[in-house]
């Protein structure tokens, strides 16, 4: 069986995001970088994938040649192939990203063979916007279903479960197949030592090739107004059972 994985090089989560005096660009001074939470997860089921199947994982990405760092760390838990498709930095629009991993996955499979899955995170980090893996499924002529938390194999089937109010729809797909995993389907392992080192001998291949350009553009980026909250400490033993009471009624919370 042979799995791929689609990542992202984002902003580590919690880092403070400053944006560019003109407003086009995320300030990356001092910012340091991960995979998305979603994208972590979904490497993950693919190795689990891989390990119960006999298979083999390999994982691409699209981004500067920084992103090297994704894809060794995406080797370093299992994954054997890693493949970049270099830019020069600079944020691609969605439609243009998926043209060119779409063109990226037909070039690995017209020469390694048909990847039995495809996975994606649910959305990225940083921009959110639950475009690009269905606009590659819809490239590749291939069934998609988002919000995956739960995956089985039957045969040539593949079942995915998305969560919903009360508990879960339930979707059948031929292979290959291709799934957007959200956060919380499985527990990320973390590398070890030896894997470290590996991955440091995983060939890196890159696919040079360019999307054409979509119709969406960013216009500006905007810096929200930063809030500053304060924490009071009502006290730290029986007696501050009176401040306690005074700030519920405040609220609103007793009457």
């Amino acid at each position: 069986m042979r799995i791929l994985v689609c990542v992202k090089r984002v902003p580590s989560p919690g880092a403070k995001i400053n944006v560019s005096e003109d407003g086009q660009s995320v300030d990356t001074t001092n910012l340091g970088f991960t995979t998305s939470p979603h994208e972590e997860c979904a490497l993950e089921e693919a190795v689990q994938i891989a390990e119960r199947e006999e298979g083999v994982v390999a994982v691409l990405t699209l981004g500067p040649a920084e992103a090297e760092e994704q894809l060794r760390y995406a080797a370093s838990v299992g994954a054997t192939e890693i493949i970049l498709i270099p830019t020069d930095g600079s944020d691609w629009d969605p439609q243009r990203t998926a043209s060119a991993i779409a063109a990226a996955i037909e070039d690995s499979e017209s020469e390694h063979g048909t990847y039995d899955l495809i996975l994606f995170g649910n959305e990225s980090a940083d921009a959110g916007g639950f475009q690009v893996g269905i606009r590659v499924a819809n490239k590749l002529g291939r069934p998609m279903v988002n919000g995956i938390k739960g995956i089985d194999l039957e045969g040539d089937e593949v079942v995915a479960r998305r969560e919903v109010d009360g508990g879960f729809e339930v979707y059948r797909m031929p292979r290959p197949a291709m799934l957007g995993i959200k956060e919380g389907i499985n527990l990320p392992r973390y590398p070890t030592m030896r894997g470290r080192l590996a991955s440091k001998k995983v060939e890196l291949s890159q696919s040079e090739v360019d999307g054409s350009l979509g119709d969406q553009g960013s216009v500006r980026l905007h810096q929200p107004t930063e809030t500053v909250s304060e924490t009071v400490i009502l006290g730290t033993d029986e007696s501050a059972a009176a401040a306690v009471v005074d700030m519920l009624e405040e609220i609103g919370v007793l009457s």
